[in-house]
């Protein structure tokens, strides 16, 4: 057996080494430029032989557009490791001398309800390898580039003529470098394609993601990373008519491309989206045929989550298509399907960006038709709700406000200052703090699928999150029923909140606890050596009410001079743009400020667990949360590490969803026994269960399957899973867990099915779920039972450490706002908890 595997590799390998040069990619019907460089010519390898890296992946993109008249190129910005995000721009020589007019002629055609779209091009983006170890994707543009700048054939310049080709050659560039390092530093000379080998197991946390290891194809419509900002503004200044987005799935498959499974598409996406993206199919169908290669479709995928970016286009008049190829996760692998190798991957991909032109060219007018009448039609909508307006806003918190307007404002949604001060059902929106949307604008399809709450389902298997409702996920009041009378002026020019201090105080200073960056404000005074406090109940100082969780700055007796102290707090405030408040005394109604009920505070010294199994999705947020938004320093403390390090310099220790071996369990319990505070998210609850940390009592659901056929038995089972859903719990806000919230509800986003019992003490259950909680998203009837009145944190004391556990993710993919100060307070507050 082990001499015919042998035998079949070498075949396989000889094959491939005849079938790596461009012969076996491109199509033989044409001639090539000899002027425009070939990508082996610049890269110094056939495409396919080595994993490309993304610095010379831009280097051949820069070289060849100084050589083709037919792409210009552009650097729109950075990602978080300082690498460039290109977009190249490839049509006709003519198209780009006039390529400002197209634009805006096709940007026309969605804002009239009369245009004539026989005579414009196409627009079409093609984005590749989002998943940065999803690599056949971008390898594939370099070919694809190759030949749209080097053809020479009339059909190519036919296609040019017709078509604007947004040309996105790496959509995660940080992931795609980390990926093609491990790929190549792994290769044999000869390739050898066990599964076992170390080339297809990449370390943790793999190429997949960006650098705080988010799921960048999760981020079209949060909008909160710096490839996603530049890439939505790309689509937003064209508005594509149709947009690829090519990835791999596992290498016992073979490829897919939309549309998917019909009956989990949002119902807010129009039938005729779905019914010409199965007509592009046709394309790609009859291209695969021609090289022999298998497919499939209308299978696993859907299009409901319109954050991923081949579903993102449905909800802006475009259509969006996932290509997903088996992957051979390196250079050549066993599959079912026999031998899978890394130039087979890169040329379906290939292929298939060529039938998605194909298709764009053949059906130019009836996709350009769709796309104008599907503004046309969501004006009619739009109309019917002139005078209608959804408000939000927290008037305690403008910086949260100011974020999800951010969100808005990428989307080129319209909306306005709040004129006056306004209140309804019961909450109050404050001028400065509160943003006003008119219903009435182009984007009001859009406005709905970013601000609808969704409970009844006709699918109940979801490939992703079943919802996202941004106010809540921001945790702002809203209201969506309210008029465009209260509107203020249109907000151009979106400005934060200036933060100040009310004036030089020689007694304290007061900062409430309510804003956003209060952590961040926080943790830069505490880090300077400064004594500051928590008040534990609310008071009432010169004319105005405290809430529980203000933080107090005594003057005296501090390592700066009063007026130091007085120019630092200016700086801090600035920073964190929010209000500290100078006080002339201690004398307050309610708790004075020489209290015991004014707690001292210790700066935080923080660690993360990260590395294998933990779930690098979880630790990245936290990570991104502390240095990206609040300032503060975190050390990663990797797990194959961890049974022998020196854990006495931390005073906090997070461990994300996940476990750890035994060596690295006994030395965080024997930290926490002495005296440090251990805090725990999602399925590390089960790993502190297994190992006697405490014992927590879970609720578990009873599953019995009646009538179910064997057929249906995953649908069964996938239906019990909550792929992410919003939840409402009571808040009990005299408890540190709690500073900072205003409301006595809290919306709480869930992908998992663990449910904590309550304490019977009632004040050890300051987070509960209500009885009826679902607010937006799919649950089964089962799962929701075992949530009601369930808790979603702990504080438990263990000897003379702390134990702090919570079942859902707090900082869920960088957009849930709302959430982030519970993890902050559990670190400042851990001490009262």
């Amino acid at each position: 057996m082990r001499f015919i595997l042998c035998v079949i590799t070498l075949c396989c390998l000889s094959l491939q080494a005849q079938t790596t040069d461009l012969s076996y990619y491109l199509p033989q019907n044409t001639t090539y430029d000899s002027k425009i460089p070939t990508p082996e010519s610049v890269i110094g390898h056939q495409v396919g032989e080595w994993h490309i890296t993304h610095d010379r992946l831009v280097s051949y993109m820069q070289i060849l557009a100084k050589s083709s008249d037919r792409i210009h190129i552009e650097n729109r910005g950075k990602t978080f490791e300082g690498r460039p995000l290109l977009l190249l721009t490839i049509t006709s020589p003519e198209n780009h001398s006039d390529i400002e007019n197209i634009r805006t002629t096709h940007i026309s055609a969605t804002e009239n309800n009369s245009a004539n779209v026989d005579n414009m091009p196409i627009v079409v983006y093609q984005g590749f390898s989002i998943h940065g170890n999803e690599a056949s994707g971008s390898n594939a543009a370099m070919l694809v580039a190759y030949y749209l700048a080097a053809a020479q054939s009339e059909d190519v310049k036919n296609l040019l003529d017709n078509t604007i080709i947004l040309f996105d050659p790496a959509y995660n560039p940080d992931g795609l470098q980390r990926f093609a390092y491990w790929a190549n530093t792994n290769k044999s000379k000869h390739l050898n394609p066990d599964p076992n080998d170390r080339e297809y197991d990449e370390v943790w946390p793999g190429g997949r993601t960006n650098h705080y290891w988010f799921d960048m194809n999760r981020d079209w419509l949060p909008v909160q990373l710096p490839e996603s900002k530049v890439r939505i503004e790309s689509f937003h200044k064209w508005l594509p008519n149709i947009l690829t987005d090519h990835h791999e799935m596992g290498t016992n498959s073979t490829f897919f491309f939309q549309p998917g499974i019909p009956s989990r598409t949002h119902p807010l996406t129009p039938k005729l989206n779905q019914q010409l993206t199965k007509s592009i199919g046709n394309y790609h169908a009859k291209a695969l045929d021609k090289i022999g290669s298998l497919y499939y479709t209308e299978e696993n995928f859907d299009d409901f989550y319109y954050g991923k970016g081949s579903t993102f286009p449905d909800i802006n008049g475009g259509i969006g298509i996932l290509f997903e190829q088996g992957s051979s996760r390196g250079h050549i692998q066993e599959s079912v399907n026999g031998i899978i190798t890394f130039p087979f991957t890169i040329r379906n991909q290939f292929t298939a960006a060529l039938s998605t032109l194909e298709a764009g060219k053949n059906m130019r007018k009836d996709i350009l038709q769709y796309q104008h009448d599907f503004y046309k039609n969501a004006r009619t909508e739009a109309s019917k709700e002139n005078g209608k307006a959804i408000i939000f806003g927290d008037e305690k918190d403008a910086a949260k406000t100011f974020h999800l307007a951010e969100v808005l404002k990428r989307h080129q949604i319209e909306f306005h200052e709040l004129k006056s001060d306004f209140k309804t059902n019961g909450k109050q929106f404050k001028k400065g703090y509160s943003y006003v949307i008119p219903k009435n604008q182009k984007n009001t399809r859009l406005i709905n699928a970013m601000f609808e709450k969704r409970t009844t389902f006709q699918d109940s298997l979801f490939y992703d999150v079943s919802a996202w409702t941004f106010p809540l996920a921001f945790g702002l009041d809203y209201a969506d029923d309210v008029s465009t009378t209260i509107a203020g002026v249109k907000v151009e020019d979106l400005q934060m909140k200036t933060g100040s201090v009310s004036s030089k105080s020689n007694y304290a200073y007061l900062m409430e606890w309510h804003e956003y960056y209060a952590p961040k404000a926080l943790s830069a005074i505490l880090g300077s050596g400064l004594r500051a406090k928590v008040g534990m109940s609310q008071f009432k100082t010169n004319g105005k009410i405290y809430d529980y969780g203000t933080i107090l700055i005594p003057v005296q007796n501090q390592n700066k001079s009063p007026e130091d102290l007085y120019a630092f707090l200016q700086k801090v405030a600035k920073d964190s743009h929010l209000q500290i408040d100078a006080v002339t005394t201690g004398l307050t109604e309610g708790i004075d400020l020489g209290s015991n009920q004014f707690s001292a505070l210790t700066q935080p010294k923080v660690a993360i667990i990260v590395g294998e199994g933990i779930r690098s999705y979880d630790a990245g947020e936290i990570w991104h949360v502390f240095d990206q938004r609040y300032d503060m320093p975190i050390t990663k403390l990797d797990t194959r590490n961890l049974g022998r390090t020196d854990l006495s310099r931390y005073n906090t220790i997070i461990v994300p969803s996940g476990s750890m071996d035994k060596r690295a369990t006994d030395n965080l319990k024997k930290w926490t026994e002495n005296g440090g505070t251990l805090i725990a998210y999602r399925n590390a609850l089960n790993w502190l269960d297994r190992n006697d940390f405490l014992k927590l009592e879970f609720k578990k659901t009873k599953l019995v399957a009646e009538d179910i056929s064997y057929e249906e038995r995953s649908d069964f089972r996938g239906a019990q899973v909550i792929g992410g859903a919003i939840f409402e719990a009571k808040q009990d806000r005299s408890h540190p867990i709690n500073f900072g919230y205003k409301n006595d509800r809290i919306a709480l986003f869930r992908n998992n099915t663990i449910f904590l019992k309550p304490d019977k003490q009632s004040y050890n259950n300051p987070l509960q779920y209500t009885k009826n909680p679902l607010l937006s998203g799919y649950v089964s009837k089962q799962n929701l039972d075992s949530l009601s009145l369930s808790v979603p944190f702990k504080a438990n004391r263990f000897k003379s450490g702390k134990i702090i556990t919570f079942t859902d993710n707090t900082n869920f993919r960088a957009f849930w706002y709302g959430t982030n100060k519970l993890l902050m307070n559990a670190i400042f507050f851990r001490e009262e908890m």
